[in-house]
């Protein structure tokens, strides 16, 4: 009875200084897993409050998930709950951040439950109506919107740019390879004279499958060179230069330090449009294009608190694709109901359909091209330039099957083919050294590895006897410059034989959708009637026709710069004059 009394008495004072406690404000640091790391954030509270939250350490993607980072740790103080909604785009920062908050809590003896009851909605006040001018809106702010936002300035129009999502980039930050130009002089100064516009064009329109529009493949590639240098002149250059998918020239341009290009020409972009003045309207949503007379005159856009009319004398769509749209790509193909997509979740067709909504024509709805090397975990597009550096693909019986850099559409529909309908992209130390992707995607955990062939073989879980037989099968292929196996003719210019060696389980995801709006080579929109709507412009992958009916590698951005400028050149010059003059 002694023993007994004793131990309530423990408890009760246990109970006290909790009780005593509870009011206490106490600061204890938690971790989360980001997209690419560690996420370690420091909190301030007691029982009842959050009253701080501060992210000390992260390397999460800039642009999207360094979004999170400056905006949730704000929205979960104002509103005392963990349970807030994260930053559209950026689930996995947004998660990290909550994770490392309920670590913290738990750490510092606070019951985190309260915190993770949703806040109660407010009462939805009342928009206020607001009208702004200018000489061209341009709706969207990933690689299109912006090039064409820069270039419209330069030619002297007042430009606002409107962007659904609470950071600029779109589709075009996950562009992880380069783009693809010809007759550049970064070409010439390493004397690739085979790679020209002539034959850009044909690898092209070939590997579209011919249906793509002849007229604004020949605009893309005639005006690849200019765009080129035009990026330089921004402080953007694209020295470096290689092969890709589905072509044995060498187009693809990217930055000397290896960076992935998406990222890289969208910070760019973005402090060029900062330096020009030009005003992006962020978590605004443009929902419908103002006609007056058969022609666009602006646009209605709202946010949280407004609603906008925007009048204007050009109108640009560059609102990317639908590739985050299952219901409007099962309308055309409905096998992707259950499929993984590496898109980013503002790419609706938003552009597509209020165009059709003022009688634009569309083409090519139907074709939607799947990545063949997708990360299923979290949809991560792993770069075709890793293939293009070297890396080959294996079947989970450790062997190859195809063609590694033959067209996206050949290898995804080889992939879906062999045992469980996935693959592993096989690379060695060498290619990590060379390529900034590579060391990323081992950093944020995708990678197994081993210091031997035998080794990898056994963290993959394949045959090690037909993995070595496959690696040094393609080793001596790349010494003798000859795949005998599957014809691969480009790619080869280092061998797989530096430790420790590397693989990722890939399949194949949706990754760009092909059709779009009908636009001319001068980026009008064209009606279904055959004739341009006045002053309403297009470009990127808003657009169809360009790619036919599967993109090469590197053709995305290429498409975006050229009649991203095409688009806000022509835009300017609309706003400033009654007539734009005839398409070349």
């Amino acid at each position: 009875m002694k023993k007994l009394l004793s131990i309530l008495l423990v408890l009760a004072l246990l109970v006290l200084g909790c009780a005593l406690a509870e009011g206490e404000r106490v600061t204890a640091q938690g971790v989360g897993q980001g997209i690419d790391g560690d996420v370690v954030v420091r909190v301030e509270a007691d029982a009842n409050t959050i009253y701080a939250v501060e992210v000390l350490q992260q390397n999460e993607t800039p642009g999207i998930g360094s979004v999170a980072v400056e905006q949730l740790p704000g929205a979960i103080v104002a509103a005392n709950s963990i349970a807030v909604d994260g930053i559209a785009g950026a689930t996995v920062t947004s998660n990290a951040i909550k994770d490392a908050i309920k670590q913290a809590l738990a750490d510092a003896g606070i019951d985190a439950a309260p915190f993770e009851v949703a806040p109660e909605a407010a009462a939805a006040a009342e928009k206020t109506a607001e009208t702004l001018d200018c000489d061209v809106v341009i709706v969207g702010a990933g690689g299109a919107g912006l090039t064409a936002a820069v270039r419209a300035t330069q030619a002297g129009a007042k430009v606002l740019v409107l962007e659904k999502m609470p950071f600029v980039g779109g589709n075009s930050l996950k562009a992880s390879g380069g783009m693809n130009c010809a007759d550049t002089k970064f070409q010439a100064a390493l004397d690739i004279t085979d790679s020209g516009v002539p034959q850009f064009i044909e690898d092209t329109m070939n590997g579209g499958h011919g249906i793509n529009d002849l007229a604004l493949v020949t605009t893309m590639a005639e005006n690849s060179a200019e765009a080129v240098d035009w990026l330089e002149s921004i402080g953007a250059p694209l020295p470096k230069v290689a092969a890709t998918g589905g072509t044995v020239h060498k187009y693809l341009h990217s930055p000397e330090d290896g960076s992935p290009v998406g990222e890289y020409l969208v910070a760019k972009l973005d402090e060029e449009a900062k330096k020009n003045g030009i005003e992006v309207m962020l978590n605004t949503t443009a929902t419908e294009i103002l006609m007056d007379g058969g022609a666009a005159v602006g646009v209605k856009a709202e946010d949280a608190a407004h609603e906008y009319t925007i009048n204007a004398k050009a109108v640009v769509l560059a609102t990317g694709g639908f590739g985050a749209n299952f219901d409007l790509m099962c309308a055309f193909n409905p096998s992707l109901a259950n499929a993984v997509t590496t898109n980013h979740p503002g790419a609706t067709g938003d552009g597509i359909l209020m165009a059709e909504a003022v009688g634009a024509a569309t083409v090519d709805m139907d074709q939607i091209q799947l990545h063949p090397t997708v990360y299923q975990a979290t949809s991560m597009l792993v770069s075709e330039k890793m293939r293009s550096l070297g890396a080959i693909l294996v079947n989970q019986n450790g062997v190859r099957f195809t063609n590694d850099l033959a067209t996206r559409d050949a290898v995804s529909n080889a992939e879906l083919e062999q045992p469980g309908g996935y693959a592993w992209i096989i690379f060695d130390q060498n290619l990590v050294d060379n390529n900034k992707s590579a060391a990323k995607y081992i950093e944020q955990g995708m990678a197994v590895t081993g210091d031997t062939y035998e080794a990898l073989a056994e963290a993959m879980n394949v045959d090690a006897k037909a993995f070595v037989k496959t690696m040094e099968t393609w080793n001596a292929a790349v010494a003798s410059g000859e795949d005998a196996e599957f014809g691969r003719n480009n790619g080869m210019d280092a061998d797989l034989s530096t430790a420790p060696f590397f693989a990722i389980q890939i399949a194949p995801g949706i990754h760009h959708t092909m059709g779009g709006v009908k636009i001319d080579t001068a980026t009008r929109v064209i009606d279904t009637e055959g004739q341009p709507i006045p002053g309403l412009f297009a470009a990127g992958e808003t657009t169809g026709g360009v790619h036919g009916g599967n993109r090469i590698g590197g053709n995305a951005v290429c498409d975006f710069v050229v009649f991203g400028r095409i688009a806000g050149a022509n835009a300017a010059e609309y706003a400033g004059a009654e007539e734009l003059a005839p398409a070349a």
